[in-house]
């Protein structure tokens, strides 16, 4: 296979379509339908995905929730102000975080959050410069991180979230997200019962979004690329419906990157999927065979990301950037809390 180069997948992209908040009605954003095979395209509202649904396919929906793991704090001693972005639980109390400014936090130094209503020590720097901190505190920890915590948009929303919960999923249960799963945002619990009712089987499996997820592909060379790593939950129940759905002859429908990359990743050579959890650090670029998923529900994606390789690999990346650049023509909202396309 030739070289693949991350700038082979770059677009341009006017800042302004950015989008930097929520739509008032979630189902209301546009869908951009992508014929994997041909290329071509349509343009839809989001809330006609059911159109495209039939009886007997299986929506697949990472049921993840997104914690509000921005804090802002002091320093102990000298009061110097600090924002901390918890990455991940290690041990009970103890996080692996992400510290600005981080110079100032070495090891052994004390944070305050919310007037000693939560407490911090470094303990050490590990990799990429994040730190371990222990934290110390009376109550619940989630229930002190839920009035303290803000969400932790990413770095291109420069807008202050005014409503939290539009950052997560309707059918978000299991804590542990830096980053929202976002083409489920695009869903409301009417339009998945109108599925329901149509006889599409909803299925929920679950991964842990970290930030790593916007974390750009700094080599030219895109096979020496690294990725994070996130923890991923398939239960034996799931399982058992995808691979059963697939026998009968239904088709498996990934809400978002995060989903795809689950069942890929729990999958088997002949395409099975396993129950089980673990950790993945799958990365889907083009010449990548896909075992599960049959359609992919997705949002629009930055320029030179894994995640538009990950799509390329599906469509075929001349298609994802022709469509890319009709979405850009058509002023599509992107990112985030932008709109959504289909790839079928």
């Amino acid at each position: 296979m030739t070289e693949l180069k991350t700038s082979d997948f770059y677009f341009d992209l006017p800042e302004e379509l950015i989008a930097q908040d929520p739509l008032r009605e979630r189902s209301s954003s546009r869908l951009l339908f992508l014929n994997k095979e041909t290329g071509e395209t349509e343009h839809h509202v989001f809330r006609e995905i059911k159109e495209y649904l039939r009886p007997g396919d299986c929506l697949v929906l990472n049921n993840t929730k997104v914690i509000p793991a921005r804090l802002f704090g002091c320093k102990a001693d000298t009061g110097g102000t600090v924002e901390v972005l918890l990455l991940k639980r290690r041990e009970k109390d103890i996080w692996e975080t992400l510290v600005k400014p981080g110079k100032r936090c070495k090891p052994g130094t004390h944070l305050v959050f919310g007037e000693g209503l939560l407490k911090g020590e470094v303990l050490e720097t590990v990799e990429e410069g994040n730190r371990l901190i222990r934290f110390s505190y009376e109550g619940i920890f989630e229930e002190i991180l839920d009035k303290l915590g803000e969400m932790p948009l990413p770095p291109y929303i420069t807008h202050k979230l005014q409503d939290k919960n539009r950052y997560q999923t309707v059918y978000a249960k299991y804590e542990g997200s830096a980053a929202a799963p976002t083409a489920g945002l695009h869903f409301t619990k009417e339009l998945l019962k109108e599925l329901e009712d149509k006889g599409v089987t909803l299925v929920y499996v679950t991964l842990h979004v970290g930030l790593g997820t916007f974390r750009p592909v700094k080599v030219e060379n895109v096979l020496e690329h690294h990725m994070h790593s996130e923890y991923y939950e398939v239960t034996e129940e799931a399982a058992d419906t995808i691979n059963r759905i697939k026998t009968e002859g239904g088709r498996v429908i990934c809400v978002g990157t995060t989903s795809c990359r689950t069942l890929e990743s729990a999958a088997d050579a002949n395409g099975k999927v396993r129950a089980g959890c673990g950790n993945t650090e799958i990365f889907i670029y083009p010449g990548y065979r896909f075992k599960v998923l049959d359609a992919l529900i997705t949002n629009f994606h930055l320029p030179e990301s894994t995640l538009v390789m990950l799509v390329s690999a599906l469509a075929g990346r001349e298609h994802v950037l022709s469509a890319y650049e009709e979405a850009v023509r058509e002023r599509y909202r992107f990112f985030s809390f932008g709109d959504a396309m289909l790839i079928y």
